[in-house]
């Protein structure tokens, strides 16, 4: 796979938050940076799909009660991820 090199400015704090819990974890900084980033992603990706669910099942009636248990369901399934 390619690689792009990038440059990414943090404050000093967070920095050396990095360096630290790379340290911890055994892997570089960069490393870190490309898991929090890859992580961030696939939730957010996760959430854009939940969101576009609840649409689909917003648009049912309200006697369709079996739907909305569904829905209901998958909501308290990813409660709390966001």
């Amino acid at each position: 796979m390619m690689t792009i090199e990038t440059a990414v400015a943090v404050e000093e704090n967070l920095f050396e938050r990095i360096e630290a819990l790379s340290h911890t974890l055994a892997i570089s900084p960069r490393r870190l940076f490309v898991l929090a980033v890859q992580e961030f992603i696939a939730k957010y990706e996760n959430h854009q799909l939940l969101q576009a669910i609840n649409a689909a099942y917003d648009d049912l009636p309200e006697q369709q009660e079996h739907y909305v248990q569904m829905r209901d369901r998958q909501r308290s399934l990813v409660q709390g991820q966001w």
